[in-house]
């Protein structure tokens, strides 16, 4: 079979803030055959999608391919005008980004979003393109092809608007299309449909494939072959199987080993914590969004007369799809959002539905890590700043006494001390989730509210921060809520599970449970939509499809 894509010795190099030239590519080289769908994983900063965007011959700001070349339909991208390039993307290679709501445009509709490409090239007759388009939402699995066009975005789900993104790409009938995390923020369920979608058109069109992810059962799914990087590097390539099977390179089987993290439930058995009061009490919470209707209710009702109960020193986890009210659960809990009706009761006493009426030491001792770091932390504050504030809001703590709490924190969340003085934007994702959390440390809490804080990590990273979470909760007598749609995790770290689905708690379990014939139907569907270690998972998934359409909402 002919390669479609041959990339050889590929160098790129960035310039960092201080004006410093640093390689982060280093001689990569590998192949794509016709109709072979390649992915590439690795670590965060590993170079996956610095890699996949150099076959549109495109590098990031402060980015420039310095050395390679980077083969595609016989043009190298790297040397030819940035004319050509244009001229190619969308026909010839086409790119389905990881946020598909970031990539329309909220005031057009869909259908002359996804017909644009044919428009700017002139392809086809525009009539012809809608009747493309919709050829392609039907081969997406989309539901009413024939009318879905005509809607906006904000009026689609997120597993459908990923789905128009490839539809978008595809429009154009390119030879190899790139997809960049294209599932990563999608639930379980949705992620299933989604995936089945894009292999379906794929292989049937005959269509080159870049797959770029840090999910190696989602990879499993979709690849062919499979390229492990890191720092910029080739650490191994092989077929999938044989990726699967018999890593060779120590840092492939170290990814394969974080795929499903140990078993790390809090050693307080039931009986023991049951005798005493419980840490968390939820009661008939009611929640939502928007104006009050006429009966007094939000327009947007997220959450209707949910019941919660942990104890201290266990932990208890919430999982449901996209939706379903579990980050307006947590926002209850911790007083950001009051809910309509209903009581959250802490440690025996009832807490004041809104932050601002909370005592300083309530406050302290319930906090909340929110899950995408980036935003959580201030920009213009450096990590001492940040993880000292609460130090000094909670403690009165300042000068000499401070500065050394802040190094002790810091070294309990396993960063280097020197750290303290840089500002967030110069770590990496995972050590700015480890400030996070450093941050909730300061004020000495008693339970942590995690909402999602692994979604955003790769395999490695989030492996690293759950056997942290751990550590401290040996070490300190912590309890956690931990909200999550990565079911793995949660059996991890949680001794009980609550399942939510429309806002609504449905069934609660110990994570031995989850799945059972005897568990909510709602539960077996998530169980088994979450994907394994083996290629031929998707193809032989059989779900029950009374269960499918009694909870869709794809």
């Amino acid at each position: 079979m002919a390669n479609l894509v041959e990339i050889r010795d590929l160098k790129v190099e960035a310039k960092t803030d201080s004006g410093r030239t640093v390689e982060i590519i280093r001689g990569v080289s590998f192949d794509i055959a016709e109709g072979e769908i390649v992915a590439l994983i690795g670590e965060s900063g590993s170079g996956k999608t610095t890699i996949a965007l150099t076959l549109m011959g495109y590098a990031r700001a402060g980015c420039r391919i310095s050395k390679g070349s980077v083969l595609f339909a016989d043009k190298d991208m790297a040397a030819i005008s940035e004319k050509s390039r244009a001229s190619m993307r969308g026909t010839k290679v086409a790119y389905v980004p990881q946020s598909a709501a970031a990539a329309f445009n909220p005031a057009q509709t869909i259908m002359e979003q996804v017909i644009e490409v044919a428009r700017i090239h002139k392809l086809m007759p525009m009539d012809e393109a809608r009747v493309r388009a919709v050829d392609l939402f039907r081969a997406l699995a989309l539901p009413n092809p024939d009318t879905i066009g005509s809607r906006y975005p904000h009026q689609v789900s997120g597993g459908q608007l990923q789905r128009l993104s490839a539809a978008m790409a595809l429009i154009g009938n390119p030879k190899l299309v790139i997809f960049d995390e294209p599932t990563t923020a999608l639930d379980v369920t949705t992620q299933i449909e989604v995936l089945r979608a894009f292999k379906s058109v794929m292989k049937k069109k005959g269509i080159g494939g870049v797959y770029v992810s840090h999910d190696l059962a989602v990879v499993a799914q979709i690849a062919d072959r499979i390229l492990v990087l890191k720092n910029g590097e080739v650490q191994e390539i092989g077929t999938t199987a044989q990726i699967l099977s018999a890593p060779k390179h120590p840092y492939t089987r170290e990814l394969l080993g974080a795929f499903k993290p140990a078993s790390y439930a809090s050693h307080v058995k039931a009986a023991d914590a049951s005798s005493k009061v419980p840490i968390l009490e939820v009661h008939d919470v009611v929640a939502g969004y928007g104006p009050l209707k006429s009966n007094g209710q939000p327009t947007i009702l997220a959450l209707k007369s949910v019941n919660l109960k942990l104890e201290q020193g266990r932990n208890l986890g919430i999982i449901g799809e996209s939706g379903c009210g579990k980050s307006t659960l947590a926002r209850v809990i911790a007083g950001i959002l009051p809910p309509f009706s209903g009581s959250v009761c802490f440690d025996g006493k009832e807490l004041s539905a809104d932050a601002r009426g909370r005592t300083r030491d309530e406050l302290r001792k319930l906090q909340i890590v929110f899950q995408f770091a980036d935003t959580a932390l201030n920009p213009a504050k450096s990590i001492s700043d940040i993880v000292g504030r609460p130090l000094a809001f909670y403690h009165g703590m300042g000068g000499g006494d401070r500065e050394a709490r802040i190094d002790q924190l810091l070294d309990m969340v396993h960063l280097p001390r020197a750290l303290k003085h840089r500002q967030p934007s110069e770590l990496s994702g995972g050590q700015k989730q480890r400030v996070n959390l450093a941050r909730a440390l300061a004020a000495e809490p008693q339970l942590i509210l995690c909402d999602e804080i692994t979604s955003a990590l790769d395999t490695v990273v989030a492996a690293a921060i759950i056997d942290l979470l751990k550590e401290l909760q040996r070490e300190l007598g912590l309890s956690y809520v931990f909200i999550s749609h990565d079911l793995s995790v949660v059996q991890a770290i949680c001794d009980e599970i609550a399942v939510m689905y429309a806002g609504e708690k449905v069934a609660q379990m110990p994570p031995s449970a989850m799945g059972s014939q005897d568990s909510h139907p709602y539960s077996r569907l998530l169980f088994s939509s979450v994907p394994k270690l083996d290629p031929a998972w998707l193809d032989s998934l059989e779900r029950d499809p009374e269960l499918v359409r009694a909870f869709s909402k794809l």
